[in-house]
């Protein structure tokens, strides 16, 4: 009798630690809250709590929000992404003489093909023996019976 397991469902969903927060998010809020208190630290009064608000809600955007079910980081390295790669390709067709010549030094002089070896075809009662043989586990084998 097969034996029967569990198979995963939902392998996608990320692992939640405190109610709705994920691991995820709470690192990234952990990460927010170090900074917030590094700029505290470091920044005058009134320009430490401007960035510290900033700080804090550019962390809840990155830990909560979702933009077409992608994670905003996600989102944000796509975008990042398609900005730097050229919109438009173009293929250059035309080469000067250098470059032909600089391509044809590339191309290895000569190609030896290897010979193809053919192995002989199994005929056709003796590929059913050997299937019988693969279903039945090995335990019936046609030469024993000949």
């Amino acid at each position: 009798m097969p034996q029967q397991f569990a198979v995963p469902q939902f392998i996608d969903a990320e692992d939640k630690i405190m109610g709705p927060v994920t691991v995820r998010q709470f690192l990234i809020l952990i990460v927010a809250a170090l900074g917030a208190f590094i700029i505290w630290k470091l920044a005058t009064f009134w320009l430490a709590l401007v960035l510290i608000l900033l700080w804090l809600i550019f962390a809840v955007v990155v830990a909560f929000v979702k933009i077409n079910g992608q994670n905003f980081h996600v989102f944000l390295l796509s975008f990042v992404r398609t900005l730097v790669k050229p919109n438009l390709r173009v293929w250059k067709k035309d080469y000067n003489k250098e470059e032909l010549t600089a391509f044809m030094q590339m191309v290895p002089k000569a190609v030896v093909k290897e010979a193809v070896v053919l192995k002989e075809r199994v005929a056709r009662g003796r590929l059913s023996e050997l299937s019988l043989t693969v279903n039945s586990g090995g335990a019936f084998n046609p030469k024993d019976y000949e």
